[in-house]
């Protein structure tokens, strides 16, 4: 499949994902990620539920071709997911976890919806709704069929990396010392207590 482009909202940050049966789109609910996007601002990110779509891929599928100096990693607590960021203009790009063998990276809509294809169609209909209790108003939940299904297929995809070596190709960590490609700034105690006041209120 062709890639899909990537870039921040001011265009010094590009680059693509491919769409694969590694990716699809999800949509999560939980503070913490709704928190990082008030954190950066928030504006047409959040929905009016408090979510926010993620498309799930491996990081092996994810490639910057212009402005990896600007990326910024951000997480809200010293343990937390890492969270990065366009610090060019402050565009959110996706998450991660803290170890680059657990190959995972949640990509932001904000970041693939800028003179590209519509979502649905690089990466197919949304999959799966998470974090549904956290959300600001009811919203449907997937069905337990279809989340387990999603769930096994991302799973599977994380356990191949990790036993195939796949995990080595990541433009977002330096994997023969284990560490991000930059600095990780951690929200101090008062940022994070005004990120998730943020979170808690309705609205985009």
């Amino acid at each position: 499949m062709h890639p899909h482009p990537l870039r921040c909202r001011c265009g010094q940050l590009r680059g693509s994902v491919t769409p694969s049966r590694a990716t699809q789109r999800i949509v999560c609910y939980c503070r913490d990620c709704r928190a990082f996007a008030r954190h950066l601002g928030g504006d047409g990110i959040v929905d009016a539920q408090g979510g926010i779509e993620i498309v799930a891929s491996r990081p092996s599928l994810l490639r910057f071709d212009a402005g990896l100096e600007s990326l910024a990693c951000l997480s809200l607590s010293p343990r937390g997911l890492l969270r990065w960021v366009a610090g060019c203009c402050g565009t959110p790009i996706g998450n991660t976890p803290r170890s680059p063998k657990f190959a995972y990276v949640g990509l932001l809509h904000s970041c693939l919806e800028h003179d590209a294809p519509p979502l649905p169609q690089s990466f197919g209909p949304l999959r799966m709704a998470v974090n549904t209790g956290s959300a600001l108003a009811p919203v449907r939940k997937t069905a337990a069929l279809a989340a387990a299904s999603s769930g096994f297929s991302l799973v599977t995809t994380l356990l191949g990396a990790r036993l195939g070596g796949g995990w080595r190709d990541n433009p977002l960590f330096d994997v023969d010392t284990g560490t991000p490609v930059c600095p990780v700034q951690v929200l101090t105690a008062q940022e994070r207590a005004q990120a998730y006041a943020a979170a808690d209120r309705a609205g985009n």
